[in-house]
């Protein structure tokens, strides 16, 4: 059997002309009013080269993530032959489902939420946020999830167009000019209302709606959360930055977590200040999501009036 080579087809690369194109027009429709979207030229700006050093990062750490693929593929289970429509099927929904478990994994733990968080740093939603991508993410190792669909049999270049699918797909979400699609199409599939809460800083919304591209993952394990229209989505993290420093925006949470185990007492502590919820402390000092999350449903039972722990944030 021939060794796998990488694929002849990106779809992220053949979509980037479409991608600026629509940044464009939403831009020139907004300065109209006819959609909604407020750009803002630093974080704009910021975004873009967020977008740029990503694409740099990923040369550099690229070539390491299909050779470890290859070798797993050297091993697979199965032959699958890329021809097959029932492959594209099976790695359609296998590739969204390792998405989702990606995804949740990047919120939920430290380490790798400080790869990801720089995508949550815009306090602005329209389609330059999509493009606000990590520097680190290869680093961080996440890219080991997709490495046991190589070892079922799939091809490492069938897997690696599925995955650029998926990331070309996820760029139209991230806009406030759509405000709702059908109810089956909200029903099934990532949305921009579903994603918009994925965004939102509001403690309702905290670590919500993983999906790729079917929300059916979210609905399956309890994250799923729909947008209210009595509740705008407002959009950063829970400490928002506050500057557009692109090296900041890029490193703040690696350099977070290199001093808090400067700090650290015992291996207990250090290994959550690795891979504990990001927000966690010792004592209890600073508040993770679901602190935050519980204080707010508290706030709810006792006042009449719907409270947000996170505005003066």
């Amino acid at each position: 059997m021939a060794a796998p080579s990488a694929p002849a087809i990106d779809p992220v690369t053949l979509a980037v002309p479409f991608f600026i194109l629509a940044i464009v027009l939403e831009i020139i429709l907004a300065r109209f009013g006819k959609v909604k979207a407020v750009y803002e030229a630093k974080d704009t700006a910021t975004s873009l080269l967020m977008g740029f050093g990503s694409g740099i990062a990923g040369l550099l750490t690229g070539g390491v993530v299909f050779a470890a693929s290859v070798w797993v593929y050297k091993y697979h289970l199965f032959d699958i032959p890329m021809s097959a429509a029932w492959a594209w099927l099976a790695i359609f929904l296998l590739e969204d489902l390792t998405y989702y478990w990606f995804h949740r994994l990047s919120h939920e733990r430290r380490f790798w939420w400080a790869a990801h968080v720089n995508h949550h740093t815009s306090q602005h939603y329209n389609l330059a946020t999509a493009l606000r991508q990590t520097w680190t993410g290869g680093t961080a190792g996440t890219w080991a999830l997709w490495l046991p669909l190589s070892l079922l049999g799939f091809p490492p270049a069938m897997i690696a167009i599925q995955k650029g699918i998926s990331l070309v797909y996820q760029f139209w979400i991230h806009t406030e000019a759509v405000r709702r699609m059908p109810v089956w199409f909200e029903a099934l599939f990532n949305t921009p209302s579903h994603h918009r809460v994925h965004h939102a800083r509001n403690p309702r919304y905290l670590d919500s709606n993983y999906a790729g591209i079917l929300i059916i993952w979210d609905r399956m394990f309890g994250t799923f959360v729909a947008e209210l229209d009595e509740e705008p989505c407002r959009y950063g993290v829970v400490k928002n930055l506050g500057d557009f420093n692109i090296v900041r925006v890029a490193f703040h949470e690696w350099v977070g977590i290199f001093s808090d185990l400067l700090t650290a007492r015992s291996l207990r502590e250090a290994f959550f200040y690795l891979f504990g919820a990001p927000g966690w402390s010792p004592d209890g000092s600073r508040q993770t999501s679901t602190m935050l999350k519980a204080q707010w449903a508290d706030m709810q039972t006792a006042e009449p009036v719907k409270t947000d722990p996170a505005a003066a944030s």
